[in-house]
């Protein structure tokens, strides 16, 4: 375990959140793979008509959890990290904090963006955290990251 993880691991977690997937997200996705299945149900009739349910519904499903495994976490103790999906931010470094609503995030994230930006993004995630970085060595200019709680995020930011 590195330096890095046993501090994780020691230091209280002062905000933490999972970007999963909606249930409204969820009934398309799982009608397509039905639909799918039956269709190469129809198409090759020698091969067992449960076959292509038991393939493509757990492909989907696994698809939709895989999506949703992102985490924000804002680590304190010691050396206060914020964690965004699986990179960490010494929060020594983080700058300037703004808030991007669902509507100005798609300047954000377009033609305003820098693409040595890390940017960890859902669309199914309406407001947007960028944190300018003050680390000069460091290439990347700022973090854009999805929340739902984004005032609460700017707030242990700002405050570290």
């Amino acid at each position: 375990m590195g330096e890095s993880a046993k501090t994780a691991a020691n230091a209280a977690v002062r905000h933490s959140e999972r970007l999963y997937v909606p249930w409204w997200g969820w009934p398309l996705p799982v009608l397509g793979a039905v639909l799918l299945a039956a269709e190469i149900d129809l198409g090759y009739p020698g091969i067992r008509a449960w076959l292509p349910y038991v393939i493509a519904l757990p492909v989907v499903v696994a698809l939709l959890l895989s999506l949703g495994r992102s985490k924000i976490r804002i680590i304190g103790g010691d050396e206060p990290e914020l964690w965004v999906g699986d990179a960490h931010l010494p929060l020594r470094y983080a700058g300037e904090v703004e808030i991007f609503d669902k509507e100005a995030k798609r300047k954000a994230l377009g033609r305003d963006g820098d693409p040595a930006a890390y940017v960890l993004h859902r669309g199914w995630v309406g407001p947007v955290v960028k944190v300018h970085l003050t680390d000069a060595n460091d290439p990347t200019p700022y973090w854009l990251f999805s929340t739902r709680h984004p005032e609460k995020v700017a707030e242990l930011l700002k405050g570290a």
